[in-house]
């Protein structure tokens, strides 16, 4: 069987096995990438609802959840969101700012990926999708890999092979074996960016309001996000909740200002002075969508006239509007997180490189390491950015 050598051999074609393939092309290295997935880039094709969230214009070290959070500050100052928006206006992509910094393509997230592999194309990188890793060592002046493709030689490995999040795409631990057989630790790993189910009481109270969304502030520990929520038949889900989920554990209790930015207390005041004679429940759907007004009411509030409510009767609501308490009895799990929590320690992997400390010639990028971005575009500038630090080093 013929060795197909190569300086640089990366694992997973995703966003930063890509990045840091082309980027390692640029540098006039020959490089092979290789996955076992039947087509590259799948996570990207899906992500952004299909149109892709390539970046975040407000991109900092503050919006990554790791150990160390310092780890990720090097390679996103030296790659920045601006480099690769330069990029994605190199190739005439259209784009559009949604929210919050969020830059999406105005058509497909199909642009992002011809980009990458135009890239990859013109700095001479070979991309072999349906190729299965069976076997890793080190020889003398390198890798030697055995796949279901042939064998492949090279001064260095780059591991992108990203977390656990939706196996249906190919996810796979294997980049937290290679790393662990090379002496590196895994943090434990959890679902991340990951809608919150309830059970019991919370779940039966919300029952039949599926669908209905409404601004929030979703708050646990020291962690909230103003965002939207949107209840579903099996718990909660949107953004608010998806960006809170990196913060909550089993056991923790997460707070809801159903009214951000309204002193609850205040308002009702007001609607008991003005509007007295009003049912609670046609005042609170003016403001929240009436389905759920209605329920609070008949569950929480008091379902009366504003006026029949007394001062504590008043604070009691106000408080709930304000601080409205739920226990989450779980996660949808790594089925449908957008990223996975946790994965390989960064303390033996240096933050300028991504190589591995303890195994020259060993890098690892993107999301296998423990380093995990908030929604909106952050986890693919981490995958830009230690993607190009690795390629500039590989």
């Amino acid at each position: 069987m013929a060795v197909i050598d190569s300086d640089v051999l990366v694992i997973g074609a995703g966003a930063a096995g890509l990045f840091a393939a082309l980027t390692a092309g640029q540098r006039g290295r020959r490089v092979q990438v290789i996955d076992h997935a039947n087509k590259v880039g799948k996570k990207i094709l899906m992500s952004g609802g299909g149109r892709c969230n390539f970046t975040n214009t407000g991109t900092t070290a503050a919006n990554y959840l790791s150990a160390n959070p310092h780890f990720c500050k090097s390679a996103l100052a030296r790659y920045t969101p601006a480099d690769f928006i330069a990029l994605v206006e190199k190739h005439r992509i259209a784009y559009h700012e949604k929210e919050l910094g969020q830059l999406f393509c105005d058509t497909s997230s199909k642009a992002i990926v011809r980009l990458l592999l135009d890239e990859c194309a013109q700095a001479g990188v070979q991309v072999r999708t349906d190729t299965a890793v069976e076997a890793i060592e080190t020889i003398a002046d390198g890798w030697q890999l055995r796949t279901s493709n042939g064998v492949y030689t090279a001064r260095s490995l780059i591991v992108a092979t990203g977390g656990l999040s939706v196996p249906t795409m190919g996810a796979t631990g294997f980049g937290y074996e290679i790393a662990k057989r090379y002496g590196h630790s895994v943090l434990p790993t959890r679902a991340g960016l990951v809608p919150l189910t309830l059970s019991g009481k919370p779940l039966e109270r919300f029952d039949g309001l599926s669908g209905v969304a409404l601004e929030v502030e979703a708050q646990c520990g020291k962690a909230s996000f103003r965002n939207q929520l949107l209840i579903t038949h099996r718990g909660i889900s949107g953004p608010a909740i998806l960006q809170i989920s990196n913060y909550w554990q089993p056991g923790k209790e997460l707070r809801l200002d159903l009214l951000p930015g309204t002193d609850a207390l205040t308002w009702l005041q007001q609607m008991k002075a003005e509007r007295g004679a009003s049912e609670l429940r046609t005042v609170l759907g003016e403001i929240l969508p009436k389905r759920l007004a209605q329920r609070l009411c008949e569950q929480w509030l008091g379902d009366k006239p504003v006026r029949q409510f007394d001062e504590r009767q008043l604070q009691t609501a106000a408080s709930l509007l304000n601080d409205f308490p739920l226990t989450a009895s779980g996660t949808e799990g790594y089925r449908t997180a957008e990223v996975t929590l946790g994965g390989v320690d960064t303390a033996k992997v240096s933050s300028a490189s991504m190589e591995s400390k303890l195994q020259p010639g060993l890098f690892l990028v993107g999301e296998v390491l423990d380093v995990t971005g908030w929604l909106g575009g952050y986890n693919f500038q981490w995958a830009w950015a230690s993607g190009h630090a690795a390629g500039q080093a590989a």
